[in-house]
């Protein structure tokens, strides 16, 4: 099959599909003229990898997650701990964009937003100083 036959099964732009290959996450043959010719099972890895990483995992932690899926012998364990590292993660990233917002908040009701030339969020983002 060739990529834009691929780009469309697997839901991916070409361009990501290129970059995974040039990265090692998927090998398609290769025709005598040169073009890739994609597996089922490209796209089966195609489709897990656009899974994952709508889900967030990082191209590392994809590679693991693909290695362990591919990998018969695998424990459980070991993709249970890849998915709690990133869920710990995600909740850091909540805690600071929680954090953001108040800050943001908090300057958006201290701002007036009337005519007059002082402004809270402009005084903060020069660092208090005027």
């Amino acid at each position: 099959m060739q990529i834009r036959e691929v780009a469309e099964s697997a839901g991916l732009p070409a361009k990501t599909i290129r970059y995974y290959e040039e990265i090692g996450l998927v090998h398609p043959e290769r025709r005598e003229n040169g073009y890739r010719d994609y597996s089922n099972e490209d796209i089966h890895r195609l489709r897990f990898l656009q899974r994952a990483r709508g889900l967030g995992f990082s191209i590392e932690d994809c590679r693991a997650l693909l290695s362990l899926y591919d990998e018969k012998g695998r424990e459980s364990a070991d993709v249970r701990a890849i998915a709690e590292a990133h869920l710990e993660e995600i909740d850091r990233k909540i805690r600071e964009l929680q954090s953001l917002r108040g800050t943001l908040a908090h300057l958006i009701r201290a701002c007036h937003g009337d005519h007059r030339p002082d402004c809270p969020i402009l005084d903060d983002l020069a660092g208090g100083a005027q």
